[in-house]
């Protein structure tokens, strides 16, 4: 098997490389803060200290509340703890939850759960550009709601949502408002104070830190079910001694990213505009999705007529690229996205979708070989579909 480093990288809403200043902060922490921050002598004590300066950090980017920062595994379990947590914390108000049809499967899987568990959740649908109504969002509020989750911005099509607006809507009615923000922290300017939510989830991984750590920021004085039982750590919220280094490196990559944000923003939005405009041009017979200027400034995402997206995917890969599908062929499924057929697109189209995601080290030079290289094999695989030649025929 091949473990060289792929040629070109655009794949950065899956997971991004770890920063080096990243990968030094963690390794000062493993080699010499070991103690268990849950201890009372100098050693814990020196480990308490550390995860409380990640804390504090955390809470500085994001305008939030050090004590308003809670620790966790991962983005996944934010979600999770975000929904089932305050579900049930708060099942005495009512049982009734809104969310989209378009998010994570983090935060539609728990809310399936707990339809099976006496919880009525409304999923919003939204228009081909991947945007919620805000009038959807009023009419779907009942005396029973609780909860309102909608994530800031789609991890397969880019499109930002008003969440802002949202969260207002929600303030009014007294509901609590969730954003999975997995796709956005680090990518976007988020000020937790003015953009008005209760709960918040982010994950290291998306911007430029380790795997398996993440964060779910709630309000104070918000009622929240514990996500795990056991130890009293993160405020008897989350027992489990705390991954240190993985908190140290979540906090610092923070830093980083959020460090001259607009001007990296600046500078990927001129690289995917360029290559969004270069693969318009040079490939025909395409679907340009999600909404065309209120998207993450990193994202791409086509659908290609007569293919199948798993075919791009692997053939890319042959050629040195990493990107993904909207189609979740590669994981065994023939179901094409949730999100893409939430769009409204037709299952037949949905299937050849190829999202790409820059990142603020993309260059020109590599936007030109993908596009050199995605031209030539859409046009082969065009070639071997039979729906392709039928196509040709009737025009």
């Amino acid at each position: 098997m091949n473990h060289s480093k792929p040629t070109i990288y655009l794949d950065n809403a899956a997971t991004t490389p770890m920063h080096p200043q990243v990968i030094s902060a963690m390794t000062e922490v493993m080699t010499s803060v070991y103690g268990n921050a849950s201890s009372v002598y100098s050693v814990g004590r020196i480990a308490k200290a550390k995860l409380e300066e990640a804390r504090e950090s955390v809470a500085k980017c994001l305008n939030c509340l050090p004590r308003e920062v809670f620790f966790t595994g991962c983005g996944s379990e934010a979600d999770n703890w975000a929904i089932k947590g305050y579900a049930m914390a708060n099942k005495a108000k009512g049982n009734h939850i809104i969310t989209t049809q378009i998010e994570h499967h983090a935060v539609l899987h728990p809310c399936e759960y707990l339809e099976k568990n006496g919880f009525e959740v409304t999923y919003l649908p939204v228009d081909e550009t991947g945007l919620v109504s805000l009038e959807d969002v009023k009419n779907a509020i009942k005396d029973t709601t609780i909860l309102i989750s909608v994530m800031y911005a789609n991890n397969e099509v880019g499109t930002i949502e008003p969440i802002r607006e949202i969260a207002r809507i929600a303030k009014e009615k007294g509901v609590c408002m969730h954003t999975d923000a997995v796709q956005a922290v680090g990518a976007e300017p988020i000020d937790f104070q003015d953009l008005g939510v209760d709960m918040l989830s982010l994950s290291a991984h998306k911007f430029n830190g380790p795997k398996g750590v993440g964060a779910l920021i709630v309000r104070k004085g918000l009622k929240i079910e514990p996500f795990m039982h056991g130890g009293a750590q993160e405020r008897s919220k989350r027992a489990g001694t705390e991954n240190l280094a993985g908190i140290t490196g979540l906090a610092k990559a923070l830093e980083l990213a959020v460090d001259n944000l607009p001007e990296k923003q600046t500078k990927i939005r001129e690289m995917r505009d360029y290559l969004i405009s270069e693969i318009q041009t040079n490939i025909p017979h395409i679907k340009f999705n999600g909404h065309p200027t209120r998207r993450l400034a990193n994202n791409v995402n086509f659908c290609f007529r007569y293919i199948e997206g798993e075919s791009l995917l692997l053939m890319l890969d042959l050629n040195g690229i990493c990107a993904s599908s909207g189609s979740a062929c590669t994981s065994g499924s023939l179901d094409p996205s949730h999100v893409l057929l939430a769009l409204g697109l037709p299952h037949e189209i949905a299937h050849g979708s190829l999202r790409l995601t820059l990142s603020s080290n993309t260059t020109k030079e590599e936007i030109d070989y993908t596009v050199s290289r995605l031209k030539e094999i859409v046009h082969r695989l065009r070639l071997m579909s039979p729906i392709y030649d039928m196509s040709l025929e009737e025009q």
